[in-house]
């Protein structure tokens, strides 16, 4: 396949913006430097191997009938079929060491998928309007998207050799990221997800062998509440870059796993990997988990 090098000069290769300490940039991803970032991600992960992820996808557009053996199935069975019929659009990664410092310069990568507004009879293409309304109004522009976009299948071929899945030595941060792996997944396999959960989650450990869901996490510790820049303001953490990008929420959400686990797991947070806030049956903390949030003024 021959690849392009170069492109016309555009403008939505780089987003620098400003932090406290020094400047991060948030690297966007496109076609045209997809092999190139992937030669540098495959550099960065060697010293930085803790990555927060988050994704941008096109809403909800189906729900499941039929009988369910509990709520959670059929969380489960209406995440499936969305994941199924839908595509990615962004896929934010933010690079981390286990202390939760970031690389020198660019820190995080926007990966922006191939996504065709106008082809509502191709059923890969479907949207709600009012998931694709926000991601407009949070700056998306679907024409780069329809023109400059990343074909899933090569960007899964380059995933798979990047050093960052099917690694004991990576750890996932996410938040409420039960779509996020699902979108993940199905990139990574070219199948629909698995029709049963728990055939889901042993794909989970296979290809992602250590997640930590920030969600999941608050769930412990009552005194933090609400979605990704509620709880980010109540850490009183800065936002690098726009909301509701996957780029920007893959860096706060990195930054909320490193205080939340600083000021409430007093670093212990082992004990909470693999689990995804919303999905699976729920189980109990162990004793240190719990005892630590009551020390810290909560309850698990």
């Amino acid at each position: 396949m021959t690849r392009l090098r170069q492109m016309p000069a555009i403008n939505f290769d780089l987003i620098t913006l400003k932090s406290n300490k020094d400047d991060n940039v948030i690297k966007n991803v496109w076609n045209h430097n997809l092999h190139d970032e992937f030669h540098v991600i495959r550099q960065v992960v060697q010293k930085y191997q803790w990555v927060a992820m988050d994704t941008e996808f096109p809403g909800v557009v189906a729900r499941p009938i039929g009988e369910f053996r509990s709520t959670a199935d059929y969380q489960y069975q209406l995440l499936r079929c969305n994941v199924d019929l839908l595509r990615i659009i962004q896929l934010g990664l933010t690079f981390m060491d286990e202390n939760g410092k970031t690389p020198p310069g660019c820190t995080t990568w926007q990966f922006n998928f191939k996504f065709n507004l106008q082809s509502i009879v191709n059923r890969e293409d479907m949207y709600a309007q009012d998931s694709i309304d926000l991601l407009q109004n949070s700056g998306l522009q679907f024409r780069e998207h329809e023109e400059h976009g990343i074909e899933p299948i090569e960007f899964a071929e380059l995933l798979m050799s990047s050093g960052i899945v099917l690694m004991d030595n990576i750890n996932w941060l996410s938040f409420h990221s039960g779509y996020d792996f699902g979108y993940l997944l199905k990139l990574l396999t070219d199948q629909n997800l698995p029709q049963e959960e728990n055939d889901f989650f042993e794909s989970l450990r296979l290809y992602f062998p250590t997640v930590y869901d920030v969600k999941y996490l608050m769930k412990l510790c009552k005194n933090l509440k609400g979605g990704l820049q509620e709880v980010a303001d109540q850490l009183e953490l800065r936002r690098v870059g726009p909301q509701h990008q996957a780029g920007s929420d893959s860096h706060l959400t990195g930054m909320a796993f490193f205080k939340i686990k600083e000021i409430f797991f007093d670093g212990n947070i082992e004990s909470t990997s693999g689990h995804l806030y919303g999905l699976g049956a729920p189980c109990s903390p162990n004793a240190n988990t719990m005892q630590e949030c009551i020390e810290n003024g909560n309850s698990p």
